[in-house]
């Protein structure tokens, strides 16, 4: 068929949506855009037999489903309306949710249902819940009502005929008044309840030190006490917080910014913090931090017999010159273990994004701050590639993206999970790229779907990833199974007859590799053209970030353009 999707903005669950509706054969096209003459031109232009809107908070035109059946995806159960149901979701402690996908009609969430499919809330963020056991049921119930639609004998029910999920209901808005902390009253659950709820956005509105912050995630302290909004350390850039019972670290905030003004980017709690913040003792993490160390930490490491787990969880899969450093430093630490095997990566939610474009955005030099991150990054998968005494597998449970991407190909092999996304490009953000993924891209895929993957630029399911060789396992499993299952894997191919010899032809071809093409050229040729990017004041790079972390309308970018709204190349 011919489908539409209509978006907001082409987030996760839109890109997973266009990716899997391709690989079944669709023609897809794209439209992201809020204003409804846009989406009405879209319409004209296409000709859909079928429109799905992933993510989409305003009302479709009339004139548009009024004509063809349009599907909107509701992240809540029949019987919730409202724009803010996950939200609500998280801040009640609901332990079970839905997603719906129902038609569009006047009123809004208030159509007949096309499918509807139930998913259980583990304690997480809203964005990690979101990108995962949301995405999963989503689309789950996108490919049945597609398939309903298709059939052509299929009628939507009318919500009023089915039973409401409890708790569902129509509700408003989330405000921050409902968001605020009461530091003063809050126990830590509470706390980490409405932090949840708010991340990735809007955050949790503040105030401290003398401004106003919207504070972003949130992992509960053990030890820690103090009185009550008491700032107490500081570790890996976040800050801890007394609450009434003990204290919450927090790991981004964003300042709050007046009206007219550019809006700020999220940033590292210490970073954002930089001037105004008080003689705090720094507790760093240890560099190998146990998985079951009681403080908090975004490295952890584990061993299960032949097997080492380095996991690490950034924020937004965003990694500074210090996230970078610190990793490395980790990196290099396990290797020191007694393993056969090194899991890197294994975590639920983002793998990597790569290159932390927020806290270069807010640097003082914004060139020489990517210059530096960048060349962290290349130190960081050179330390992978160079691995010659064990086996290492790219373990990634969620998505990942350029430089991510590459840092994951740096492995012998890579596992992901199959609702996993992974975009393998630079061009969106104006770059060229580093991280040696001239040389680890076309090894695996060759050279003409590099090629085609780098300048499309679109995102690619797990599944297709598989296909085409950019991952060698796809692991069928929910997200809170894909640490175990990866670790259980691993195992057996440490025991497996053909690990020693799989390690014997590692060291081969890195030697033949050192002989013929050797990294420190490939870093070379890369780092030359990252540098004439960053160094140019009217690189579209530096338009393209702004726009990006302060969430600006980004310059027009007419292959971009082509590539996202237009049906897929090959579709």
């Amino acid at each position: 068929m011919r489908i539409l999707l209509i978006a907001g903005a082409y987030n996760s669950l839109t890109q997973r949506v266009h990716a899997e509706l391709h690989d079944r054969g669709h023609a897809v096209a794209v439209e992201v855009t809020s204003r409804g003459p846009d989406v009405v031109a879209a319409v004209g232009r296409h000709g859909p037999d079928l429109i799905v809107a992933p993510m989409l908070k305003t009302v479709v035109p009339r004139e548009v489903w009024a004509a063809r059946t349009c599907l909107i995806v509701h992240p809540g159960p029949v019987g919730d309306r409202g724009p803010s149901s996950l939200d609500w979701a998280l801040h009640e402690d609901a332990g079970e949710w839905g997603v719906t996908v129902l038609q569009a009609e006047e009123e809004m969430d208030a159509g007949p249902v096309w499918a509807t499919v139930t998913f259980p809330v583990p304690r997480v963020g809203k964005s990690d819940l979101y990108r995962n056991e949301l995405s999963d049921a989503a689309l789950d119930a996108v490919l049945t009502a597609v398939d309903r639609f298709a059939s052509g004998s299929f009628t939507p029910l009318d919500q009023r005929t089915l039973p409401s999920t409890p708790g569902a209901r129509v509700r408003p808005p989330m405000r921050q008044e409902t968001r605020r902390i009461a530091w003063a009253d809050d126990a830590t659950e509470t706390v980490l309840r409405k932090l949840r709820a708010a991340d990735s956005q809007p955050g949790v509105l503040d105030e401290l030190l003398g401004g106003q912050w919207f504070l972003h995630g949130g992992h509960a302290e053990r030890d820690l006490r103090g009185r009550p909004g008491e700032l107490l350390a500081t570790r890996a850039g976040a800050i801890c917080r007394a609450t009434t019972d003990g204290a919450v670290w927090i790991p981004e905030l964003r300042a709050r910014t007046g009206a007219g003004a550019p809006r700020a980017c999220k940033l590292p709690a210490a970073r954002a913090l930089a001037g105004r913040l008080p003689r705090l003792p720094d507790l760093p993490a240890p560099v190998l931090p146990c998985a079951d160390d009681a403080g908090w930490s975004d490295i952890r490491y584990r061993e299960e017999g032949p097997v080492g787990v380095l996991s690490f969880s950034f924020p937004g899969g965003a990694m500074s010159t210090d996230h970078c450093r610190r990793l490395l430093d980790a990196y290099r630490a396990a290797c020191d273990r007694p393993t056969a095997v090194l899991v890197l990566g294994g975590a639920r939610d983002f793998f990597s994004n790569g290159i932390h474009l927020g806290v270069i955005e807010a640097a003082a030099d914004p060139a020489a701050e990517s210059w530096a991150n960048i060349n962290a990054m290349d130190d960081l998968v050179e330390a992978v590639l160079n691995t010659t005494d064990r086996l290492v597998v790219g373990a990634i449970g969620g998505n990942a993206a350029a430089g991510g991407v590459m840092l994951a190909l740096a492995a012998d092999e890579v596992w992901c999970r199959s609702g996993s996304v992974l975009n393998p490009h630079y061009r969106r953000m104006g770059l060229y790229g580093s991280e040696y993924w001239t040389y680890s891209l076309p090894r695996r895929v060759g050279a003409a779907t590099a090629e085609l993957l780098t300048r499309e630029a679109l995102p690619v399911s797990g599944a297709s990833a598989r296909d085409i060789g950019l991952a060698d396992r796809l692991v069928e499993c929910p997200p809170a199974r894909f640490t175990a299952e990866v670790t259980r894997l691993a195992q057996l191919w440490a025991g497996s007859p053909g690990a020693q010899s799989r390690l014997a032809a590692k060291k081969a071809e890195h030697e033949r590799r050192e002989a013929v093409t050797p990294l420190a050229a490939v870093r070379e040729r890369e780092l030359a053209r990252m540098h004439t990017i960053f160094f140019e004041p009217d690189a579209p790079y530096h338009a393209l970030r702004r726009a990006f972390v302060r969430k600006e309308s980004a310059p027009a970018d007419p292959a971009a353009t082509r590539a996202v709204a237009g049906e897929r190349a090959d579709a």
